[in-house]
């Protein structure tokens, strides 16, 4: 049944508020000493980057589990749209464009700059093949894009798993492996991070995404089928 999927949504929803109560407030009283990153020196409109990332990614956030409710999508499909495009282009729109700026201009280092720099183009970039998809009315096509640009938004909570996990497993090579350099530590912890916050969750969704054509359900549902309905 469609709606058996609706608990998990709202733990989802659950899990980003969350997320959003603990991040969101430093940047809204638009203070770099309050910020959550370190602000580098010398690089203007760093934090204007950041501060509008954060505020359009947290849009995109809470339109998602929006987009992700079944109930929402079957029994209001022109609400399924309109918070569709919220999400499309007043979330990842911006976010990735603003993401961009900062990923060319992070202080985590190359490997997190290189990261950064990708991960923000494969959203906007799905994101939009996703949209353009709904829009042909091509439906399966469309949530398969959807879905993995989802994704590709998850890494914002996966990766901050992954920084304490890759630290307390590299904090006592310091002087061993990184010979006392705190710098390069830093920016091997930054790199862990960035790329399996964005890369493993990414595989899972193409995986879950192979199981199902698999299985059949995306490939009996012919173009124009509303198994869901354009953003």
């Amino acid at each position: 049944m469609a709606y058996a999927n609706s608990p998990r949504i709202a733990l989802l929803a659950l899990l980003f508020l969350v997320f959003l109560a603990f991040s969101l407030p430093p940047y809204l009283r638009l203070d770099p000493g309050l910020s959550r990153v370190p602000v580098p020196e010398g690089v203007a409109g760093y934090y204007p980057l950041l501060v509008a990332h954060v505020l359009f990614g947290s849009l995109a956030l809470l339109s998602v589990c929006l987009q992700l409710w079944p109930w929402l999508r079957t029994r209001h499909p022109a609400w399924h749209r309109i918070v569709g495009r919220v999400y499309v282009f007043g979330g990842v729109l911006p976010a990735g464009v603003a993401g961009l700026g900062l990923g060319v201009s992070s202080p985590f280092g190359p490997v997190a700059r290189a990261s950064s720099v990708l991960l923000a183009s494969l959203w906007l970039a799905c994101t939009l093949v996703g949209w353009r998809m709904g829009r042909r009315r091509r439906m399966a096509e469309h949530r398969r894009w959807m879905i993995r640009s989802f994704a590709l938004m998850a890494s914002v909570l996966t990766n901050r798993v992954w920084g304490p996990l890759a630290f307390l497993a590299l904090r006592p090579q310091l002087e061993t492996t990184f010979r006392g350099d705190e710098t390069m530590l830093a920016w091997t912890i930054a790199g862990l991070a960035t790329w399996l916050g964005w890369t493993l969750p990414l595989l899972i969704a193409e995986a879950w995404l192979e199981r199902d054509l698999y299985h059949g359900r995306t490939s009996r549902t012919p173009a124009g089928t509303p198994d869901s309905t354009p953003a």
